[in-house]
């Protein structure tokens, strides 16, 4: 990703892999799979590669994590 694709603004399109991630679309931020916050990318730290969503915090991450491990 270079300065240009990261200031074309909007919402980017994400492949989420091990350790980094590619950019698919250019933009400016990705939402929050459990709060719906923006995250813009150069704070882009949680994510899951096995259901391609990112999170804006540990915290968030954690509960989608139990979200989606426990059965109910």
């Amino acid at each position: 990703m270079n300065r240009i694709d990261k200031n074309s603004g909007g919402l980017a399109e994400i492949v989420y892999g091990d350790g980094e991630f590619h950019v698919v679309r250019p933009g400016a931020y990705v939402i929050c799979a459990v709060t719906g916050a923006q995250i813009p990318l150069d704070d882009l730290r949680y994510w899951s590669v096995d259901w391609q969503e990112a999170y804006a915090s540990p915290e968030a991450s954690l509960k989608r994590h139990q979200e989606k491990t426990h059965v109910k």
